[in-house]
């Protein structure tokens, strides 16, 4: 790694780069591609032993993309999307995490990088316009830009139950989970969760597991994958498409091409009609494709409930025991409004002689024992446990770091009552520092490579143009901040999404501000409104000169 190194008056070495990016998932790895094409000298750190962010850490069984692979995939180089085959419709992540792995070595990524690093602090000398960041195996760095790329799902939230040091068995987080696999053949297992990452691994363990015990506070909707081989003429056509699709996905709500927006709203309709809908996309696969089967959605309570109660329908049609099958229907939010789960044989699962559901929302989880789980009615014995708990999502890893800004603003002091950013880009008070995909942006309703990449390009260009006018130092300001904070809300305000308790607005995590964090007004408009920013001259944001900054009392 090219740097240049002295050593601070605290005697810890330094060392300095252009442009320091925390993060080596796929959009710090695009980025660093990206600022290395601007000459920049840049310095990754990641506290993981290797490149791939979310898809590094979440190798539980039966993780797996939600998005089809064909679209899950950079865009900005046409020979590696050429090249790549992927072998199934959706990607796994033993897959996925290939797939990185071939990104960063096909363009020379790692040099660069340094892993098994974690970033503990960070400040903002305005006297210099220079972030310095305290590592923990590193120590001291430092670069006039800093790139905040710590991804939405990478701080796991272990549940706080007591007693969990006194289990006698192995315990296991899916987001943390053992590289070199767990075998559950034979054991008593109980999991804990049922989210996306319960639902993809609960039919795998419970074929290994002597007998799972599923503790299930809240039931939440899934849709059959419709997982297969990829077909190769699709595969062929797919590639011989990429340019117009790549392009038509900017264009679209969720950044992902294919799914033609539905005109009808789905009571204007017959039953009959709108149940063949319901039905050929139920066989169809995929969660897009689902919630574009009407134009209302996700905004209309009476037409989502429509939606809702026909997957209702199946999992009391799938599902033998109707005791349970009620437990498994979600009844507490429109579909859609959490985080849409793919499966693969998930309902048929609890038809199952070894597999038993337990309603930890009627019989709360009360402690971790020696021995297994005690819940208000009663206690279960497990050789092991596994907490499909889910992350402190979207503002967990940036407040994991002690980051201070200007006049030693504390980022968990800003964002005490909930996030404020300006498009999920840059925060008032914190001048040279960008979030990719930060909360407030389309992050997690977009397809996530291409968040990154619009997200990297727009700080790209950003700081091109910073270069070409002689200036130093970008920060956003408040009005700007304040202006933008009104309209994600007011955005999610219109829409169903407020009506459920979900990560996507800290619901997960005890404590958390109760804020709709990511930007729902579409990834299309979202782009629109980025690139008039920036065709304004960076409307919304002051960029200056040191000297400049210094003179107007910063």
């Amino acid at each position: 790694m090219s740097q240049q190194s002295n050593t601070a008056a605290t005697g810890k070495p330094v060392s300095e780069f252009d442009a320091i990016i925390v993060g080596a998932g796929v959009g710090g790895l695009y980025a660093l591609h990206r600022l290395r094409g601007l000459g920049l000298n840049v310095g990754v750190f990641d506290a993981a032993g290797d490149v791939g962010g979310t898809w590094y850490w979440n190798r539980y069984p039966g993780c797996r993309c939600d998005v089809e692979s064909m679209e899950y995939s950079y865009s900005f180089s046409n020979e590696l999307q050429q090249e790549w085959k992927w072998p199934e419709r959706y990607g796994t992540q033993p897959e996925i995490l290939r797939y990185v792995n071939h990104v960063a070595d096909r363009f020379d990524l790692r040099r660069d990088i340094r892993f098994n690093t974690r970033v503990l602090s960070g400040s903002f000398d305005a006297a210099n316009d220079l972030w310095t960041l305290e590592t923990d195996t590193q120590g001291t760095i430092s670069a006039p830009f800093c790139i905040m790329a710590t991804g939405n799902l990478s701080t796991p939230r272990v549940p706080d139950f007591a007693g969990l040091e006194s289990f006698q068995g192995k315990w296991y987080h899916t987001g943390l989970w053992p590289h070199e696999g767990v075998d559950f053949t034979g054991l008593r297992v109980g999991i804990v969760g049922t989210g996306s990452s319960g639902v993809q691994s609960i039919p795998i363990i419970a074929k290994q597991a002597k007998h799972l015990h599923v503790f299930q506070r809240t039931a939440n909707f899934s849709l059959p994958a419709r997982n297969a081989p990829l077909d190769g003429g699709v595969e062929q056509r797919h590639k011989a498409e990429y340019p117009e699709r790549r392009k038509a996905a900017f264009d679209t709500p969720f950044g992902i091409s294919g799914y033609p927006p539905p005109k009808n709203s789905a009571l204007e309709v017959s039953a009959e009609e709108r149940d063949a809908a319901y039905e050929a996309k139920w066989a169809e696969g995929g969660s897009i494709s689902f919630l574009y089967a009407y134009n209302d959605l996700l905004v209309n309570k009476e037409a989502n409930d429509t939606a809702s109660e026909f997957v209702r329908n199946k999992i009391r049609a799938t599902v033998r025991d109707q005791k349970v099958a009620e437990l498994l229907a979600p009844k507490n939010h429109p579909i859609g409004t959490k985080r849409l789960i793919l499966d693969t044989d998930y309902y048929e699962t609890y038809n199952r002689d070894n597999v038993t559901l337990v309603d930890a929302r009627s019989a709360p989880i009360e402690a971790i024992t020696a021995d297994g789980i005690r819940t208000t009615e009663a206690e279960y014995e497990f050789d092991a446990i596994v907490f499909a708990t889910g992350f402190d999502a979207m503002t967990g890893a940036l407040l994991d770091i002690d980051l201070r800004g200007s006049n030693g603003t504390r980022l968990k002091d800003k964002w005490a009552d909930g996030p404020r950013s300006n498009l999920g880009l840059m925060m008032a008070d914190f001048p040279n520092m960008f979030m990719i995909t930060g909360p407030q942006s389309p992050s997690v309703k977009a397809q996530m490579i291409l968040a990154c990449e619009q997200h990297t390009d727009w700080i790209v260009d950003c700081l091109t143009h910073m270069k070409s006018h002689g200036m130093t130092r970008i920060q956003t300001d408040k009005a700007a901040e304040d202006g933008w904070v009104h309209h994600n809300n007011e955005i999610a305000e219109g829409t169903l999404y407020p009506l459920a308790n979900s990560w996507y607005m800290g619901a997960n995590i005890p404590g958390k501000p109760k804020i709709f964090m990511p930007y729902v007004g579409g990834f299309d408009r979202y782009k629109r409104t980025c690139d008039e920013i920036a065709a304004k001259g960076y409307e919304g944001f002051t960029l200056s000169t040191t000297e400049l900054a210094a003179a107007a009392g910063d």
